[in-house]
């Protein structure tokens, strides 16, 4: 019977069945050949510093894949900033990891393509919550993905709530636009009525005020309806019907404020990357960010062979030899041959050692590293 989703299994994953074909034919024709050489092989995205920084993400994932393998590998932390060279170095037989090249590569271009937008995002309004509200724009199969790159990059919470199982973090959310058309029409009163006698305690009160009617009209409303019980509100109005956004949360904060409703926050969600995190961070305490972190671009890394049986080797336009990279003491990124002096803090650290794991894996630890690594660098 076939599978009822089209989902590659973990298992095949592990297996190295994720993999594409001209690694099967390559296996196939180095086991006719009888060769299996002693390689190492680095994943990059450029070759030298560019003074474009991004988050390394997906490592986690990346090192179960290569757990068992007959290799030794190193690489940065999760959450460390990279910028040029080498993210990555595995040593070993070829043949012991040649299979697992697509999948390593998936795991670590998505999430770190992921991580770098959330980050930006959250350098853009640093002092504002943020939940990530991208799962849905993405298979589901990798919700959790998303919403640890969210994090990762300094997000507070997330909405989905597998992932939320996964991850042992709750998910957040109040309502949906749903919701309150379901009880119809000028009926909002009554939505946002249910839901605070329905939902626990420990859910925030937060109205979405912008179904049918004017957004001030909607939040003043909520506000009456649900009295000292009501925490923030959230405009989620559709991007064609949005007009001046910034003008729209001015007015809903003011209208608040001239009623004694200080207490009430107010949350925006819909469309936003971080020009619009610039423009309305001054005067919304909230977002819901989505597609900019689910649909961000991926890192495009490359595996290569630098050195084969002890000795630099490379296509063209790539580096030969193994080697390190450095965090100089002003935030630079400093590439240079292992082995070699180099001023700075040396970043590519061992992860496996004879095909077992050497490292664990503290998500917050990752995110208060990629906070302080930007700080360093000076990312925006």
């Amino acid at each position: 019977m076939p599978e009822p989703f089209d989902i590659v299994t973990p298992e095949t994953i592990r297996e190295g069945r994720a993999t594409d074909a001209y690694f099967e034919r390559t296996v196939e024709t180095l086991d006719h050949a009888g060769k299996n050489p002693h390689v190492v092989a680095e994943v990059t995205a450029d070759q030298f510093p560019t003074g474009e920084f991004e988050v390394f993400a997906g490592i986690a994932d990346a090192a179960r894949l290569l757990d068992g393998c007959d290799v030794a590998v190193d690489a940065l932390r999760e959450g460390q900033l990279f910028d040029g060279g080498p993210v990555m170095s595995i040593e070993g037989p070829y043949l012991d990891f040649a299979r697992l090249e697509t999948a390593l590569l998936g795991f670590l271009s998505q999430a770190s393509g992921m991580a770098t937008n959330a980050l930006r995002a959250r350098r853009t309004a640093p002092d504002a919550s943020l939940l990530s509200f991208g799962a849905r724009h993405v298979h589901p199969s990798i919700a959790a993905v998303v919403e640890r790159s969210a994090l990762l990059g300094g997000f507070d919470g997330f909405s989905h709530v597998a992932a939320g199982e996964l991850l042992g973090r709750e998910a957040s959310g109040t309502m949906p636009h749903a919701l309150v058309i379901a009880f119809g029409k000028g009926n909002q009163e009554a939505a946002w009525t249910a839901f605070d006698e329905a939902v626990a305690d420990s859910v925030p009160r937060i109205t979405l005020c912008d179904t049918y009617s004017d957004e001030v009209d909607e939040v003043l409303r909520a506000a009456d309806a649900l009295g000292e019980n009501l925490d923030s509100v959230r405009i989620d109005t559709t991007s064609s019907r949005r007009g001046d956004i910034r003008h729209i949360i001015r007015e809903v904060r003011w209208e608040l404020d001239a009623r004694g409703r200080e207490d009430v926050e107010v949350f925006v969600s819909g469309g936003l990357d971080p020009d619009s995190l610039r423009d309305l961070r001054d005067i919304a305490a909230g977002f819901g960010v989505g597609g900019y972190v689910s649909n961000a671009d991926p890192v495009d890394f490359a595996l290569d062979i630098v050195a084969i049986d002890g000795e630099p080797a490379a296509k063209r336009g790539k580096l030969s030899g193994k080697k390190q990279v450095y965090r100089t003491d002003d935030g630079g990124h400093h590439v240079a041959l292992a082995g070699t002096e180099s001023a700075g803090e040396p970043l590519l650290e061992p992860l496996l050692r004879d095909g077992e794991l050497v490292r664990e894996f503290d998500l917050d630890a990752a995110t208060d590293r990629a906070r302080t690594d930007a700080a360093a660098v000076d990312f925006a």
